[in-house]
Parts: structure tokens; sequence; C-alpha cells
């Protein structure tokens, strides 16, 4: 199992859980991120912040201390 954050640029993953509680976590799954999402990571700013990924059909930019909480597995390379 990986964090988003870990994952490379064009691989995908499926979010097992997320690791926060409180607003942190209620804002991750207002935008879409739960349990079974298949998230695909498709660029990072130069200095690493933000993450650019897809979920659910939609382009979406997180913080990486954000995408530091999402737990995902089954990690292969995102098709195009």
């Amino acid at each position: 199992m990986k964090t988003v954050d870990e994952l490379r640029i064009g691989e995908q993953g499926t979010v097992q859980s997320i690791g926060c509680s409180g607003a942190l976590r209620r804002r991750i799954i207002d935008m879409g991120i739960t349990p079974g999402a298949v998230i695909i990571k498709r660029k990072t700013a130069p200095f690493g912040d933000p993450i650019e990924i897809n979920v659910r059909g939609y382009e979406l930019s997180i913080r990486r201390n954000e995408a530091k909480e999402i737990i995902v597995d089954d990690i292969k390379k995102a098709e195009f």
C-alpha cells in the first residue's frame, strides 16, 4: 500500500482508506475521494505541491499533506 503522494506520475490506485479525521477527512470525502474510488496521478508541481489527480472522471489539485492521508492499493500503470 502507498499514499497518493508516493504514486508516480501515470500510476493509478484504488482508495482503501483515508488516514485522517475531522475537517480534513470531510474535505477529502466531499471532493469525491472515498474508499473504492480510482485515483490517477497526473502531475506534480515543480516543488511537489500541489499534486494533480484524476478521480471519478475529473481533474483535481490537492495539497501534498492531503495526498499523504489517502491510502491506495492495487497500483498499476494508468491507461489514458
